[in-house]
């Protein structure tokens, strides 16, 4: 199977151009174009590993923390920017706090998988370029020539990842062929968490993939048989994406979210996040609204289709353009479906937008309720006094009293 993403050669696609030229170390054959969505990728995962790193390295439990890139690729794009692996160790080499987190070559190690000897070879030269020789560093940086879907779990086991923290990246380039028993795997590994990226025309080719890869990938015929894709295109993928996110969930992790990465120009790319700390849901998003407020592009939440933004320009038809001194139309409407479950805090509305929503954070929860307080939308108890954690909001239909549970 050839899967094309815009700007980035489908794995199946370099291989050939690299057999055809010969085995390079260094040559041309080996890179392609940085587009602007992998060039928003490397910000993000930059910004979360240099807050994950060091959370977990001064944890008293922690003895070593192990990250894993299983599609490093060759280190380089064509113009000569970074790639991926460059970034994670830097992030760590320079980080204000790397003092407190003790780097050693026994508490990080570093892997990163690449199925193509060119690529690989050019990683290591690349690496080597910029850090000097690897084995020199402070921590264990190891390229090894494999594939993600048939090597992660030997790269873990022979590096002793087991039972310490493991942050797995499978960012291809769209073919996403990682087993769902490598996720379930790190799923269950204590204080682990992935993030695996699909390309856009993945979900688009369903048709002519062999269904035998679709059960590997999401554990079984039945889990992505959950219910009928929707024909429209557009509407497609979001249901596939909502679908993997439901496979990691089944795989063992307590919170997953899924993400729309909008680049300034070029297209999509869609993201699926895995962990089992709330704390890290936290961390991974102040990562991406640091990209997304810093970076001029945007992470959307994937359920915030056409259909739910006219919905919500109806609500507010002079405030879709968003004002920023406005709580979001889409917080907003968030906020509005949990409601017409019964009332809630606003604690409660804080751990629902941390958990359950691409973008949102506890601290919105305290904008939206007085956007919607102000809009007349919803009702509080009591009903004076200061707006705190403990205030319960019902839909403006269905008062709150003082009494109301506030679990939501």
């Amino acid at each position: 199977m050839l899967v094309v993403e815009s700007g980035e050669p489908g794995e199946d696609d370099l291989d050939v151009e690299v057999e055809a030229g010969g085995e390079h170390s260094h040559g041309d054959k080996c890179l392609w174009p940085l587009n602007s969505h992998t060039e928003a990728k490397h910000r993000l995962y930059k910004r979360y590993i240099s807050a994950w790193a060091p959370i977990l390295l001064q944890e008293a439990w922690v003895h070593k923390v192990t990250y894993l890139e299983g599609f490093a690729g060759p280190g380089e794009y064509a113009a000569g920017q970074d790639g991926s692996p460059a970034y994670a160790i830097r992030s760590l080499l320079q980080h204000d706090r790397r003092d407190a987190m003790r780097l050693s070559r026994d508490r990080v190690t570093m892997i990163f998988l690449e199925k193509s000897a060119a690529r690989c070879e050019h990683l290591k030269w690349r690496l080597e370029k910029e850090f000097g020789v690897l084995r020199d560093l402070p921590i264990k940086v190891e390229v090894e020539q494999g594939r993600a879907e048939q090597d992660t779990i030997s790269a873990l086991t022979r590096h002793d990842a087991w039972g310490e923290p493991i942050l797995g990246i499978f960012d291809s380039f769209g073919s996403v062929r990682v087993p769902h028993s490598t996720i379930s795997r790190i799923a269950r590994n204590k204080a682990s968490e992935v993030i695996v990226t699909f390309g856009p025309i993945w979900f688009s080719r369903r048709e002519t993939i062999n269904q035998s890869i679709f059960d590997e990938v999401f554990g079984s015929r039945k889990a992505w048989l959950r219910g009928g894709a929707p024909a429209d295109a557009d509407e497609g993928w979001r249901y596939w994406l909502s679908v993997y996110q439901k496979a990691l969930l089944d795989a063992g992790f307590d919170y997953s979210l899924q993400f729309e990465i909008l680049p300034v120009s070029g297209h999509p790319l869609y993201l699926v996040y895995g962990t089992k700390s709330v704390k890290g849901v936290l961390e991974f998003k102040n990562a991406m609204w640091n990209v997304d407020k810093d970076d001029g592009m945007r992470f959307n939440d994937p359920r915030t289709n056409a259909a739910r933004q006219a919905q919500l320009e109806q609500m507010w038809p002079s405030l879709f353009d968003e004002d920023p001194d406005v709580a979001p139309t889409e917080l907003r409407g968030f906020v509005l479906d949990l409601l017409e479950q019964g009332p809630a805090s606003v604690a409660a509305i804080g751990d629902y937008l941390l958990t359950e929503t691409a973008r949102w954070r506890p601290k919105d929860a305290m904008w939206a309720a007085k956007q919607l307080l102000a809009d007349g939308m919803v009702s509080r108890a009591p009903t004076g006094g200061q707006l705190t954690k403990q205030t319960v909001l019902s839909l403006a239909e269905q008062p709150a009293t003082a009494g109301t549970p506030a679990e939501g």
